[in-house]
């Protein structure tokens, strides 16, 4: 008897120790894919695509990963929106105005600290300040972080996005446009606002670091409620393409090389502008995004009876920021 006790409990320890080494099935109440974007403007979520760090994570739970190219913060937020990707890269003023006009988001982390905007224009062209842009052309992409930056930088002159003559098209298509002469400014994003400064010699008539909003991962707010794990999961493959990226700039270089087909200089300039060390969703990105929120609701973006400190609160999700060491 007590032998045949012990066998049995020599193969229940067998079976046990199997079941952990296997790989886990999805729970029933599990997607069988998560969709992610990826953007040339997300340096951090282009290298975690390219490592397959997600993929590596949710590959024992029999999840797979599909990835999305996002041309803008707009274009994300779109995605997200039509529930086409359940986790989207955007600037934080962007997902703001989004989530106002009931873009049902959360912003659960912040890939980086950018300068990625700026009003950009041909060296010959005389404009030299946002007052210079009254009654020229502008080439813009409307609900992005530079269609803010430009209002922004226009209220600083007096004027209102009513004063110039904005051109409706995206990022890319703005700096061609600049390059034809078919506008005389555009509100640039890089890398293209740096390949225009390098390769066509374009300056920047007007930068304001401050008033770039952060690059932030959002979220599906049904998503999160439904699967905080998996959010969880995705952070942290986010936290180590992050740390790779910080001990590894060739390599993060190389890989927006790849994705872009620009010249190394060019990146090395979008990454010199580019802050990847404070990832942690709180009151730095709240201060930066109410700002933005504030002088959208002067210029009548954002409706006047809104409550933009409120909507802020509600866009930022700290439930699942990254612990340091982890």
């Amino acid at each position: 008897m007590r032998s045949t006790r012990r066998s049995l409990l020599a193969a229940s320890v067998a079976l046990a120790c199997l079941g952990a080494l296997a790989p886990r099935e999805a729970r029933a109440d599990e997607p069988k894919e998560v969709r992610l974007d990826w953007a040339t403007y997300n340096p951090v979520g282009l290298l975690l695509k390219e490592k397959g760090f997600l993929e590596e994570a949710l590959a024992p739970r029999g999840i797979k990963v599909r990835w999305v190219q996002s041309l803008g913060s707009n274009k994300a937020l779109e995605f997200l929106n039509a529930g086409a990707i359940d986790f989207g890269s955007a600037a934080g003023a962007a997902a703001l105005v989004a989530r106002i006009n009931g873009n049902p988001i959360k912003a659960i982390y912040a890939y980086s600290r950018p300068e990625w905007t700026a009003l950009v224009t041909r060296k010959d062209s005389g404009i030299t300040k946002p007052a210079d842009l009254k009654g020229k052309r502008v080439a813009v992409t409307r609900g992005t972080d530079p269609h803010i930056f430009l209002i922004r930088a226009l209220q600083g002159a007096g004027l209102t996005e009513r004063d110039a003559k904005l051109v409706l098209l995206q990022h890319a298509d703005g700096r061609t446009a600049l390059d034809r002469g078919d506008v005389d400014a555009w509100a640039g994003l890089d890398p293209m606002m740096a390949a225009a400064e390098i390769e066509n010699g374009d300056v920047l008539v007007y930068r304001d670091a401050a008033a770039n909003t952060w690059g932030l991962l959002d979220v599906r707010e049904d998503f999160a409620t439904a699967h905080p794990d998996l959010v969880r999961t995705v952070i942290a493959a986010y936290e180590r393409a992050r740390t790779y990226a910080l001990a590894n700039p060739q390599a993060l270089a190389a890989s927006l090389v790849a994705a872009t087909k620009l010249p190394e200089p060019v990146i090395a300039r979008q990454l010199e502008r580019t802050d990847l060390s404070q990832p942690a969703i709180g009151p730095a990105q709240a201060q930066s995004i109410k700002a933005a929120g504030a002088a959208l609701q002067q210029a009548g973006i954002i409706p006047a009876g809104t409550d933009v400190a409120a909507a802020v609160d509600g866009l930022l999700d700290t439930r699942f920021n990254p612990v340091a060491g982890q």
